[in-house]
């Protein structure tokens, strides 16, 4: 009894021993979502209140969720990362249970009637592949950690068991499917796994290999062809399939450089899909302006350099490398979204961190800050 009384004390133990967090990193994060808060409030207030009755619907969950998020954030934030080591087997296991439950009767919510991505838990809805991002990268920085620099670049002992992992949360993922997470989930594995000493012959392999199968599977699901399609010429299907990216880049262009005004979009009038989610950027866009937009980009670009920063100058590999595939996920996520919303890429209906409304986006993007200020308190000088 004593021994497991101290079992749990030594896993409650959240103190860590070490300097200042990066505050610099925690005002950023602060800004984004005070900024988000704003402009979700004015970007969902008539949607809101058309279907719901009340202006302030989106803004009351989000805030729901972003408390949650916060103490969530501030628990890991003083849970010292290295623990998370030790559990990183079971962040594999739980990974694949969350995307597993998605397919269980009951449970399963299909979003949109295209998707199976959300799963109702008491009442709350929950989008497990969010929270899959973080553990999945614990679990693979801690099997990275265990490896040395001849296994990485060995293919037997490297990339083949890299790709089995990652090949059974592909098949979870993209069976719902949701190849806009699996993306960003591919992206940051495939970043850690070459950092980390990853054959590059092996991965530039892989990534061809890759290619071939994800156009097969975009080919043989119409929807996400009209997306491709949608992309190479926008104006192909502009009242059906290519509606939304069409609306989002009225917004974007009649925003100007200054933007109509802070309440002023008129492509939020039932016009433009996702206001609240998806499409919050070209709201922001056709409100504020370019200039305005710029700011927002490169607040995410200064996060990424936060985020690597601290990963230089962690005091391990498994530090290092949940640091940087923390900082790629919310980079990469942006950019899928900002690309997606402008038409500079495929758009694949991700939220932009820290501002489109979602419980499960919000809460999993704060744990993952959480960690990263642990290890940014325990940096070494350089």
């Amino acid at each position: 009894m004593t021994k497991l009384k101290q079992k749990i004390e030594k896993f409650l133990s959240i103190r860590v021993e070490g300097h200042e967090p990066d505050k610099i990193l925690i005002l950023t994060v602060i800004g984004i979502i005070l900024f988000g808060l704003v402009m979700l409030t004015s970007a969902s207030g008539g949607y809101a209140y058309l279907r719901y009755h009340d202006g302030y619907y989106f803004l009351k969950h989000q805030l729901e969720a972003l408390l949650i998020g916060v103490l969530g954030c501030y628990f890991f934030s003083r849970y010292n990362y290295h623990n998370l080591r030790r559990l990183s087997f079971w962040m594999l296991v739980v990974s694949v249970l969350l995307l597993v439950l998605v397919f269980v009767p009951g449970l399963s919510s299909a979003a949109n009637f295209k998707a199976r991505s959300w799963i109702n838990v008491f009442g709350f809805s929950l989008q497990p592949s969010e929270l899959v991002k973080l553990t999945f990268l614990i679990y693979l920085a801690g099997w990275l950690e265990g490896r040395k620099q001849k296994q990485l670049e060995d293919f037997s002992q490297g990339l083949l068991p890299f790709l089995s992992v990652l090949g059974l949360i592909a098949i979870l993922m993209l069976k719902q499917p949701d190849f806009g997470t699996f993306f960003i989930i591919l992206v940051v594995s495939l970043t850690v796994f070459y950092v980390s000493g990853g054959n590059l012959k092996h991965l530039l392999g892989l990534g061809a290999l890759g290619f071939l199968f994800l156009l097969l599977a975009v080919k043989a699901m119409p929807y996400q062809m009209d997306r491709i399609n949608c992309y190479l010429e926008p104006s192909g299907k502009a009242d059906s399939a290519c509606y939304q990216v069409n609306q989002a880049l009225i917004a974007i262009g009649s925003g100007g450089l200054w933007g109509r005004g802070f309440g002023e979009s008129r492509q939020k009038m039932m016009y433009l899909p996702e206001v609240s989610g998806d499409s919050i950027f070209a709201i922001i866009s056709e409100e504020l302006g370019l200039f305005f937009s710029l700011a927002i980009v490169a607040g995410f670009i200064f996060l990424f350099w936060r985020g690597v920063r601290i990963a230089k100058r962690a005091p391990d590999n498994f530090g290092k490398t949940l640091a940087l595939g923390i900082s790629t996920w919310l980079a990469v996520q942006a950019l899928i979204n900002i690309g997606g919303m402008s038409n500079l890429l495929p758009m694949t209906g991700v939220p932009l961190p820290f501002i489109s409304f979602g419980g499960s986006a919000i809460m999993a993007a704060l744990i993952a800050l959480g960690v990263l200020i642990n290890i940014s308190k325990q940096t070494r000088s350089q």
